[in-house]
């Protein structure tokens, strides 16, 4: 698919949807995008960073890989894949094992490839599959536990950095998003971080640098606005070719760059419990897109599995951080009602840019803590509910025990970062809470009364082929 179709002549209505398929006019479309790109960015620039990567290289690949997602759904799931985050503990693991930024890529590699199995499977056995495993009380507990394993993000990287600043632009978030009518009201994310980046500014002009902790918890003092790095940065150029053969753990001589996968056994066991967690979250972003549309997109499950799964392959085999469906994009279409792919696309373009000029990708990157806390304690909320909403139009009974216990405890579990060690390896926060999910869902079902179980297959009703809608009322089909 080439083209997109203009969205009522290119006129955005209050409260108007525009769906995947369609556009607005180039210039909104152009906005819409960048407001995507401000989602994304200080996750795919952080966890890279976090797991020994180049952030450069992390943040090019994944708009290459933003793109084959899209044609390969036919533009029909709106979806920005970027670094995960589930990676970033595989990535501790490994390091302490041994490895080296070469084998945790070529763990990775094993990682994408057999999440592009699984989807290829969903594909052909059809979607029914997911539907059985992953029924509406578990994906919504998937979702919600993604969005509010976020909150500490926020708690304790982010708003630290000066919580004045913060509470403030949160503020201004919710002012424009809830006061704004028309297109400004749609990119009001995007407004917020230009208007809170501009206020960081004026607080170090009139106020002076801020006290704030470090990384080891060191009280320090420094501008809220650091534009050092961009000064340093060069306008174009590539990330570095790295030699591994001098790569020292937790050294800052060497910056990682394009390297080959090397493929150890042991790194691979540590890696591959992540596939089930991000099978939950690419059926748990696809569900939740459906939510929001009204549109089926059970066909298109396998597709974006594999795709998805494909992406982290490419992006592993030249030494980025493997990619996912990102859930802070999904916030940013809550709050727009705009599902159109043309803005995805140029939000990849935007990054496939970022990765060959590590001067805007500075500017990006310079974007104050403090900021992105405003902005993400409301994103991030807003992801953690789709959950509820999913339960919501599914009307789920939580007075069965069967979806309540399950829930209860997966969301507790990714919410508190819960850890179960296993050899060297510690699995945790969302990979751990969606197999809480799924098993104790799936293990509750096999010990309940059968007045329990015909009970709770009554909610899942509303997921029968060959509509995602084809029980319920009319207000749920809307």
């Amino acid at each position: 698919m080439l083209g997109w179709k203009l969205h009522n002549d290119g006129v955005l209505e209050p409260g108007a949807v525009v769906a995947p398929t369609e556009r607005l006019g180039w210039g909104r479309t152009i906005g819409l995008g960048a407001q995507h790109v401000v989602a994304m960015f200080g996750a795919t620039f952080v966890f890279p960073l976090l797991m020994g990567l180049n952030p450069q290289l992390a943040v090019m690949m994944s708009g290459i890989a933003t793109l084959i997602f899209l044609f390969v759904v036919k533009h029909k799931v709106p979806s920005y894949l970027g670094s995960s985050a589930s990676f970033v503990g595989v990535a501790t693991a490994v390091y302490n094992a041994g490895g080296n930024p070469a084998t945790l890529s070529g763990a990775l590699f094993v990682v994408g490839l057999t999440l592009f199995m699984v989807g290829l499977i969903i594909h052909v056995a059809g979607s029914q599959v997911i539907h059985r495993a992953l029924p509406p009380v578990v994906t919504g507990a998937v979702v919600m536990l993604i969005g509010f394993n976020l909150a500490p993000v926020v708690a304790k990287v982010y708003w630290p950095k000066d919580p004045w600043l913060a509470f403030i632009v949160m503020l201004i978030v919710i002012a424009l998003s809830v006061g704004l009518r028309g297109f400004l009201g749609r990119i009001a994310i995007f407004l917020s971080l230009v208007i809170g980046y501009a206020l960081a500014g004026l607080f170090d002009a009139l106020l002076g640098p801020v006290t704030t902790l470090d990384d080891q918890g060191q009280s320090v003092t420094a501008s809220r606005v650091d534009w050092s790095a961009v000064q340093a940065a060069d306008w174009f150029g590539l990330p570095p070719v790295t030699d591994l053969s001098t790569w020292v753990q937790g050294s800052t001589s060497n910056v990682v760059g394009f390297h080959l996968p090397q493929f150890s056994l042991s790194a691979i066991v540590i890696a591959l419990p992540v596939v089930i967690a991000l099978i939950a979250e690419n059926a748990g972003h696809v569900k939740a897109v459906a939510e929001m549309t009204g549109e089926n997109l059970d066909p298109m499950m396998g597709r974006a599995i594999a795709a998805d799964g494909g992406g982290s392959m490419l992006a592993t085999l030249v030494g980025a951080g493997p990619t996912t469906t990102y859930a802070e994009n999904i916030g940013v279409m809550a709050a727009t009602r705009v599902y159109s792919t043309a803005a995805y696309v140029v939000a990849a373009l935007v990054a496939i840019g970022f990765g060959f000029s590590p001067k805007f990708g500075a500017v990006i990157s310079a974007t104050p803590g403090a900021v992105l806390g405003g902005i993400c304690v409301v994103l991030y909320g807003m992801i953690g509910l789709l959950g509820a909403k999913i339960w919501k139009e599914n009307r789920i009974d939580f007075g069965n025990p069967i979806n309540l216990i399950p829930a209860a405890a997966g969301i507790i579990i990714g919410i508190g970062d819960v850890q179960l060690p296993i050899g060297n390896f510690s699995l945790g926060g969302i990979a751990l809470g969606t197999i809480v999910v799924i098993a104790v869902y799936h293990i509750a079902r096999v010990i309940a009364p059968k007045e329990l179980r015909r009970a709770a297959d009554g909610a899942s009703l509303i997921y029968d082929a060959p509509g995602i809608y084809d029980a319920g009322t009319e207000d749920d089909k809307r």
